[in-house]
């Protein structure tokens, strides 16, 4: 059996102008999406494969729908590091080897977007699938897929490395975006991003306990957000040249306040640049501040704060809120 692991990950500056050349940062998480995969005896020309939810009982309970398969508590502190002890069957498919078409689902939308995965994975490396045995994979996902932390770009670099193929390609080839995500799946901690090119960043704030991530209680579609920011054809170079700074300049500041302004100043040119307001207005009871992460308007955002964390999770919980990472709980640092 071949075992693949890859990181999740936070945008924590430079999300959409990335895609116009600006330098992001991003951090790598601790969650993540594992693939086993196994050679079998049979040859029936067929590829098996069923995708899990495995997640502390601390993350989740069980509920009936199957893309919010597993739907956080009203909790504490999360550990991720606590002894998984909930498994769930997410989808599974069953697909013919030769053309990748469907052979059997319970969930037919899930399953042709694999297909079609597969079957590109294939025009970048022929020599996969062409022994005479039939495959069973089997993916386990570290956390709700509806949290947007990455598991389109996990399952992509996991196939990837696989398949012995470019993910970058594979990510083009189906997803599309900048790819930071791709960078993440296999950093060991902070990076700066540009397309197509990634280093490590020295991100290690002192006032990590004054940080946490919120979960805004929906899912973004990130691919739906690239394109209508791409489709605009709008040059934002003085965006670019500022929010790259901002990213640089982020991983050298040694006090919470300064901190603030950082991103305070971040979600300030972004909300000229999409035309929309900064998460912070909507909480303006809030003291310390805030920051989307990725696409704006869904998935996680980021809180800096003074307030005990007590106080932090009983404001949001008012809100309806109550998915929310300590910092040093979430994020992979090296």
């Amino acid at each position: 059996m071949n075992c693949f692991k890859s990181n999740g990950k936070f945008l924590l500056t430079g999300e959409y102008l990335v895609l116009k050349g600006a330098t992001a940062l991003a951090l790598p998480l601790r969650l993540g999406q594992s693939m086993n995969v196994e050679t079998l005896d049979s040859d029936e020309g067929k590829i098996y494969w069923d995708a899990y939810i495995k997640s502390t009982r601390q993350q989740v309970t069980k509920t009936t729908s199957r893309d919010a398969s597993m739907i956080p508590m009203k909790s504490t502190n999360i550990d991720t590091s606590e002894q998984v002890n909930e498994i769930t069957n997410w989808f599974s498919v069953v697909l013919d080897k030769s053309d990748f078409s469907v052979k059997e689902s319970d969930d037919f939308e899930k399953a042709k977007r694999l297909s079609d995965i597969l079957s590109k994975a294939k025009s970048l490396n022929e020599n996969i699938f062409n022994d005479s045995h039939d495959y069973r994979f089997s993916t386990y996902l570290d956390f709700n897929p509806q949290w947007g932390l990455g598991s389109s770009s996990t399952l992509i670099n996991n196939i990837s490395e696989w398949a012995d193929i470019n993910p970058y390609q594979l990510l083009e080839m189906t997803f599309k975006g900048s790819g930071y995500d791709i960078a993440c799946a296999k950093a060991n901690g902070a990076i700066f991003y540009r397309v197509n090119e990634s280093r490590a960043a020295d991100f290690n704030p002192s006032f990590k306990d004054n940080l946490y991530f919120v979960y805004q209680g929906h899912k973004q579609n990130s691919a739906n957000e690239v394109k209508a920011f791409l489709d605009k054809e709008k040059c934002y170079d003085d965006e670019v040249m500022k929010i790259s700074e901002i990213s640089e300049t982020i991983c050298h500041v040694d006090d919470y306040n300064s901190f603030c302004n950082l991103i305070k100043s971040h979600e300030e040119i972004m909300e000229h640049v999409l035309n929309r307001k900064r998460i912070k207005s909507y909480y303006p009871d809030f003291e310390g501040e805030m920051k989307s992460l990725g696409a704006w308007g869904g998935d996680f955002f980021l809180v800096a704060t003074e307030w005990d964390e007590d106080k932090v999770r009983k404001y949001f919980t008012n809100k309806g809120l109550d998915v929310i990472f300590r910092y040093n709980d979430i994020v992979l640092s090296r």
